[in-house]
């Protein structure tokens, strides 16, 4: 029976960014080259437009950051839940994320890190459609491009109960390879996927 298509989506923000220098779920997107007006648009507000169309809600996971996050994530429509310890770090964050869903009555999330431009909408459809055709035995979609994995990645109810059930000091990828058999990896022609944007030398670097 395939997955249920319902899903809401999750975007972890709760990080300080501090090899940025500046909250990177609020750096201008795209970026703005000298001269050019501003669309208005941020890597968080981009993401969450982005999702919407592919999900119920979206979720955003915000930490010490909250105050700053709060009006873009509700002028866009989404919701906020706070990591109250994020300096536990970014599985944390994916945990509370997921605890969420399950209180909300969903049983399947779209998980993607906001330091990232959004992937493109065909993207999105594809990894879509790939999880709501998946085998019952199949609990996660992730993209890969050039054999490289990434976000978003979809997930079924029984993997989201693996990533809870999981150490405080885990990672996604060490859950991910604990359960490989019950994961299928689609390959997708973007190469988004696999971007982080963690420096300001990597944020410039998309001028270009």
């Amino acid at each position: 029976m395939p997955h249920a298509p319902g899903l809401y989506a999750v975007i972890l923000a709760a990080g300080q960014s501090t090899r940025m220098g500046t909250d990177k779920a609020l750096l201008p997107w795209p970026p703005v080259a000298p001269g050019a007006q501003p669309s208005g648009q941020t890597f968080l507000s981009a993401a969450i437009d982005a999702l919407f169309p592919f999900s119920e809600m979206v979720l955003v996971v915000v930490g010490m950051n909250e105050s700053n996050l709060a009006p873009v994530i509700y002028a866009h429509g989404a919701s906020l839940v706070c990591n109250p310890d994020p300096d536990r770090g970014q599985f944390s964050s994916l945990q509370v994320g997921l605890q969420e869903v399950l209180n909300q009555g969903r049983d399947a999330a779209m998980v993607t890190l906001v330091d990232r431009p959004p992937v493109s909408a065909a993207t999105l459809q594809i990894l879509c459609t790939a999880f709501t055709n998946a085998a019952t035995d199949l609990w996660a979609v992730i993209p890969e491009y050039q054999g490289k994995h990434g976000h978003p990645f979809l997930i079924a109810r029984e993997m989201i109960g693996a990533f809870l059930k999981a150490p405080s000091g885990a990672t996604a990828q060490d859950i991910e390879h604990q359960n490989i058999q019950h994961i299928e990896y689609v390959a997708v022609d973007d190469s988004l996927v696999t971007l982080n944007v963690d420096t300001p030398q990597d944020y410039a670097a998309l001028l270009r």
